[in-house]
């Protein structure tokens, strides 16, 4: 399912089948495909390793994803080809900053399971002072672990409550300690003294379980982690002792190291854990966006252009533009 802006306009110039259940077409399908076309529109549930990319016929120009991340790509094994890989940024930063936020809100005010609480009969009495407490926000300090677009999107939100902001990444945001007041620090210090700990990485073999038992016993009893980047970022088995043991106070989790997440993850049975299925860029007006900018793209290359959101420049050397295969309009 697309877009329908974003659908007319590839219409508008090429042949276009669409995969039209929800759940992402077999991996026999993508192979099959993958040699009659010339471009691919694909989404982070995608799997497109080198097999279907080597799979694929000479006619294949780009890959255009649906999403800033692009894990699920073998770039490389592209790049080699001379396929465009592209990738949608900038686009979802806002959205992405707003959703960490509210879950951020959530699980420290503990709303997803104050909700449960009414829904299931539980609320007898009509306030009671020490019900359902949480954690003030307000003032306290947040650690952003990545401080690239959408860091400091989700800093300038931070700055609004004023909170006191400490950050880490492998590169220094002058933007972020300028603007937003940032402090730079080291990952260990970030952990030990942030009160909410919000991560916005990608997945590299760096940042595989990047939280993991020794960090997660770093930081605060009363910290709530926030994880909105990559599934695998976080050492799940790690996190769930960390919660259940009461090292950390909370946690609020749009991705998954498994997604769609099993039903009988032992996280998803544990009160504080604010749970949602990657939907962190899911507004209307910015899923209509970032399809559009992915359609954007896949026109670009296979008219022959270089397309704005180009992730492997090196497939210029391999194909440059303007030299490409005649489309198939498929």
């Amino acid at each position: 399912m697309l877009p329908q802006q974003a659908l007319n306009l590839l219409q508008s110039k090429f042949d276009v089948e669409v995969w039209p259940l929800e759940e992402s077409p077999p991996r026999n399908v993508l192979i099959e495909k993958a040699k009659v076309i010339d471009g691919l529109f694909c989404l982070l549930t995608d799997k497109v390793d080198r097999e279907i990319i080597n799979a694929s016929g000479k006619q294949l120009q780009g890959i255009s994803q649906v999403a800033v991340g692009y894990d699920n790509i073998d770039v490389e094994a592209a790049t080699k080809r001379g396929i465009y890989v592209t990738n949608t940024p900038g686009v979802l930063t806002e959205t992405t900053a707003d959703f960490a936020f509210a879950l951020l809100m959530a699980a420290a005010r503990r709303v997803a399971e104050a909700d449960r609480y009414v829904r299931s009969g539980k609320w007898r009495t009509p306030w009671g002072l020490m019900m359902m407490l949480g954690q003030d926000v307000w003032g306290k300090t947040i650690g952003i672990i990545g401080m690239g677009r959408i860091g400091l999107a989700l800093a300038k939100r931070a700055k609004g409550m004023q909170m006191n902001i400490l950050y880490h990444d492998v590169v220094r945001s002058e933007q972020a300690e300028k603007e937003m007041g940032a402090e730079y620090v080291d990952l260990e210090t970030l952990l030990k003294e942030s009160d909410f700990v919000s991560i916005h990485v990608p997945l590299l073999p760096s940042t595989h379980h990047l939280i993991n038992e020794e960090r997660l016993k770093m930081m605060k009893k009363t910290a709530c982690l926030i994880n909105t980047s990559r599934g695998p970022v976080v050492d799940e088995k790690a996190l769930y002792k960390a919660l259940k043991e009461k090292w950390i106070c909370a946690a609020g989790l749009d991705v998954w190291e498994k997604e769609p997440t099993d039903p009988d993850n032992p996280l998803l049975t544990l009160e504080n854990v604010t749970a949602a299925p990657h939907i962190s860029s899911a507004s209307y007006e910015t899923r209509t966006r970032m399809a559009v900018m992915a359609a954007e793209n896949l026109i670009a290359t296979l008219e022959g252009r270089v397309p704005h959101n180009l992730v492997n420049k090196g497939a210029l050397e391999v194909r440059p533009p303007n030299t490409r295969e005649e489309t198939g309009k498929r």
